[in-house]
């Protein structure tokens, strides 16, 4: 059965990578509050054209905590694109990834940002 789990989370983006290259590098770290509780450490990659409004990231994020009120971990995989202001964004749990509690984990994560805030929204499936 789908269900779906809601809520916010803060995010603190650390650059790890030397200046000057092309390609950015960051270090995540993130608090999950809501349905999903919990924190999680990822790496980003990221380039800006020269075009105003296209970019791209890609992320890999490891998720600790409690979701519908089991506890584990697993891995989500962000790939973003920006074409000229249009964005795209596929986050998805790397199948087999979860721990615990959250073995079978399956889903993907929507991430709504506002001004000062961002929320989720992830509709995923776990075993019974």
């Amino acid at each position: 059965m789908t269900r779906q789990a809601i809520g916010n989370f803060d995010i603190t983006m650390t650059p790890t990578g030397a200046p000057g290259n092309p390609i950015g590098t960051m270090a995540l770290a993130k608090t999950y509050h809501g349905d999903l509780s919990g924190t999680s450490t990822g790496h980003m990659l990221a380039f800006r054209s020269a075009v105003e409004g296209s970019a791209g990231y890609v992320a890999m994020e490891r998720v600790t905590g409690v979701l519908e009120g089991r506890t584990g971990a697993f891995t989500l995989q962000h790939n973003g694109l920006m074409d000229k202001g249009v964005p795209s964004l596929s986050v998805v749990v790397v199948p087999d990834s979860g721990s615990e509690d959250l073995v079978g984990l399956t889903g993907s994560l929507d991430i709504i940002i506002s001004p000062g805030r961002h929320d989720y929204k992830f509709t995923y499936n776990l075993p019974e």
